[in-house]
């Protein structure tokens, strides 16, 4: 395990593609109708909160001036038509209804890295609410080898991200739901017999996180974005060399791992798949 940081530049510090209105329209819907599920903050997070939505607002207006504008009352939405009041009451809520990124605040403490505030709309099976206020060793608690190899040197990054340095990292999972909100779902083991060699590459999905970090220069905070794309599998893993890898990468996970992700519930029906494609 390692944390394969990336830099990336300024101008794609959020990722907008095809995807936007729907994928904005589901925030929104998901900010109405489950807004305890997808977002938090606590006590003291109001200044990140305000410094995100403001850094937010800049960037995207002077990267992308052809979709939002901003008059410094109201921000124009040009690629949904929406007009939104800048002197929000929630401003991290606001922001994680202009970006397909979920939006979460690591700020310092005693105790590590903590996490502050957040708006999740995606989550990859893990609930906010269990997580909210507490420091990245106890969100992560659960991972395989978090706390052996990754808890401090999460930390000590944490302590070190520069002020105008974007960090980047990728993760994956493959899924049997290709939904992008997914609470629940990890652990399992039960067989499902319904996927199998001959169909796995229709029924199950490559669920990719781009995630960024960024240090917010005022509050000291870290803004953790997390951008979700999923996949049909039958259409990425297109040529022998690509089955071939990512089989490989799927055997090479530890049987903790695996559990981790739920992979034996079709991971036999996966590789039969791959492997079938590879040859």
């Amino acid at each position: 395990m390692a944390m394969g940081l990336m830099s990336v530049p300024e101008a794609e510090w959020f990722d907008i593609d095809e995807h936007y209105p729907a994928e904005v329209a589901e925030r929104q819907r998901l900010l109405a109708e489950r807004r305890t599920d997808v977002f938090g903050m606590e006590p003291g997070s109001n200044a990140a909160c305000g410094e995100t939505l403001t850094m937010l607002i800049e960037h995207l207006t002077r990267v992308h001036p052809d979709w939002f504008a901003s008059d410094g009352i109201t921000l124009h939405n040009r690629l949904t038509g929406a007009a939104w009041q800048l002197a929000a009451d929630k401003p991290l809520e606001l922001a994680g209804r202009l970006v397909q990124e979920d939006l979460c605040l690591i700020e310092p403490s005693l105790v590590g890295p903590r996490l502050t505030a957040a708006v999740v709309c995606f989550p990859s099976r893990w609930r906010l609410h269990e997580k909210l206020g507490r420091p990245l060793a106890e969100v992560h608690r659960r991972v395989p080898f978090y706390g052996d190899r990754l808890s401090r040197p999460v930390d000590r990054f944490m302590g070190h991200v520069r002020t105008g340095h974007i960090a980047a990292r990728l993760n994956w999972s493959i899924m049997d739901d290709p939904a992008l909100f997914q609470q629940t779902g990890k652990w399992r083991t039960a067989h499902d017999p319904t996927i199998t060699e001959q169909n796995a590459g229709n029924r199950l999905f490559l669920r990719v996180e781009r995630q960024t970090l960024r240090r917010l220069p005022a509050s000291g905070a870290v803004l953790f974005g997390i951008r979700v794309h999923v996949y049909r599998l039958a259409g990425v893993v297109t040529t022998p060399g690509i089955a071939a890898g990512l089989a490989a990468a799927v055997r090479a996970l530890p049987a903790e791992t695996a559990h981790y992700k739920s992979l034996p519930m079709f991971q036999t029906a996966l590789l039969g798949w791959l492997d079938r494609l590879a040859s």
